[in-house]
């Protein structure tokens, strides 16, 4: 007859204070719930699972519990011993590790729904057990637990990173890190953005110069027929590009007053020209109604009809600062459009005389 079954060894031993270093490096800006991804109860959580073991294919994991009872005394303890006495002890009715605790009991909730649900992204959960049970249930991935090995170089863990990025960060997470970093490295240099006539513009560095470029290189390719840019203004009413001989022909006056935009596109394609007022928010300025209404002007005024005007507000991302704080301001029969999810748009769509039904709205 064999042997008892042993469980594989623990990784290496780390400190919370390496987890805590290297979670804002493998959840970089830009990624959807970050918060919950790096700061000290994500690291505590990350800690946790490593010391005893809760790692895929280990047949080891790890409830709530065992984060919130853990104390600074006990997790300088560095034994395998130690170690995985520590994993089933803390299991026990009216077990207290030695030293000061890190969290209180009503801490459950977040660790569970926040930290390991809602935020780290290579967590797994074991399947065998019923949703009202009380074991333990969740391990880290392996390649994610590997990102902790104190082995690694500087080279080596920047490698191992961008490997764990590209598996399990989505399509629309990797185009926000994407953008993030973007405007980080245009920080002391200007955006260079490429107009669809071909020529080329350079805008001032930051994050609205980032948005502003999307929108006239992905947004305008994307949802329109035959793109042209009107106008192109950034902040302190500087205006970087305008084409009055264009927009003469369409019938468009355009006056740089406080009522325009950061953007003005038109579409050439349709027999009936479309014009396209984008404002671009990083931080605020979004297509209010009061926005709306004095922008009609100026397109009632050249005899433009409602079905040929567009109002968009352009964002980074649907995580950003900036559409949190003016999506509830944002105008009815406009449009809202996000960078990271270019072939996505929001319609906020108005009720009319019969407004449509569900079913309707749909289709396509």
């Amino acid at each position: 007859m064999g042997g008892p079954h042993r469980l594989p060894p623990l990784p290496p031993f780390v400190t919370r204070e390496l987890v805590a270093g290297r979670l804002p490096l493998i959840f970089p800006k830009g990624t959807p719930n970050r918060q919950y991804c790096i700061r000290e109860l994500a690291a505590s959580t990350v800690f946790t699972m490593l010391y005893i073991g809760a790692v895929e294919g280990a047949g080891r994991y790890l409830g709530p519990v065992h984060v919130y009872r853990m104390t600074t005394e006990r997790a300088s303890l560095s034994s395998a011993a130690d170690r995985e006495a520590y994993a089933v002890d803390v299991l026990k009715k009216g077990f207290q590790a030695r030293g000061t605790r890190w969290y209180a009991d009503n801490t459950r909730e977040p660790i569970r729904d926040e930290t390991l649900r809602d935020g780290l992204v290579a967590i797994i959960q074991r399947q065998d057990l019923p949703t009202t049970s009380g074991h333990p249930r969740y391990a880290l991935k392996a390649d994610f637990a590997a990102l902790f090995d104190p082995a690694l170089g500087v080279a080596e863990l920047e490698k191992a990173i961008a490997s764990f990025q590209a598996k399990h960060l989505s399509k629309s997470a990797l185009a926000r890190v994407s953008i993030m970093l973007a405007g980080a490295a245009s920080a002391g240099a200007g955006v260079l953005v490429a107009f669809p006539n071909g020529e080329t513009r350079q805008l001032a560095p930051g994050p609205s110069s980032i948005i502003a470029k999307a929108v006239i290189e992905v947004f305008s390719r994307r949802f329109l027929e035959k793109p042209a840019v009107l106008w192109l203004s950034e902040s302190g009413n500087k205006v970087v590009a305008r084409d009055d001989k264009l927009a003469a022909a369409i019938g468009l006056k355009i006056e740089a007053d406080k009522n325009l935009p950061d953007l003005i596109l038109a579409d050439l394609g349709p027999a009936e020209p479309l014009i396209i007022f984008v404002e671009v928010v990083a931080t605020d300025g979004a297509i209010t109604q009061r926005r709306q209404t004095a922008l009609s002007a100026v397109t009632d005024e050249a005899g433009f009809k409602c079905s040929q005007v567009v109002f968009v507000t352009a964002y980074q991302d649907r995580d950003s600062a900036g559409f949190k704080k003016t999506v509830s301001s944002l105008a009815w029969r406009s449009f809202a459009w996000f960078a990271s999810e270019p072939d996505c748009i929001v319609m906020l769509r108005g009720g009319g005389k019969s407004p449509a039904r569900l079913a309707e709205l749909i289709k396509g």
